[in-house]
């Protein structure tokens, strides 16, 4: 891999990473709103939506924008967003039409979110040992 493309595929990286550190930072300074928002859409451990989401987020997008089995980082990011999706997002089951509009987006920017995060898990484990700019390796090869 060229200097060029490492450093874009860092850049990709650490964009696609941005949105789950400022989700983060919500859980961290907004959990008991987080915490009820989780409750009143009867998702399971709902109680698990305040601080320790963030640190969840905070761990999967250190692990893939610094690159420490950035991975295992994408899978972690890919399971995060499926029950946000389901659960959170479930805009079929709304009825106020601005409502399920923005329930809508929120669902497709998960599942957007979970394509990318396949798309990064392939990408590191294809590219094993031959992934620039990361501390650690992939823990899976393909």
């Amino acid at each position: 891999m060229s200097d060029t493309a490492a450093i874009v595929m860092l850049i990709g990286r650490i964009a696609f990473c941005a949105l789950f550190m400022v989700a983060a930072v919500g859980n961290f300074t907004r959990g008991q709103m987080m915490i009820a928002q989780a409750r009143s859409k009867k998702v399971p451990l709902a109680g698990l939506a305040g601080w320790p989401a963030g640190v969840y987020q905070v761990v999967a997008s250190v692990s893939v924008a610094a690159g420490i089995l950035p991975d295992i980082g994408a899978i972690l990011m890919g399971i995060y967003v499926i029950p946000l999706a389901f659960y959170v997002h479930n805009y079929w089951t709304v009825k106020d039409p601005v409502q399920r509009q923005q329930q809508a987006f929120g669902f497709y920017r998960n599942m957007s979110l979970l394509g990318g995060a396949i798309f990064f898990f392939a990408y590191f484990a294809s590219a094993g040992d031959n992934l620039r700019f990361v501390l650690t390796g992939p823990l899976f090869h393909f």
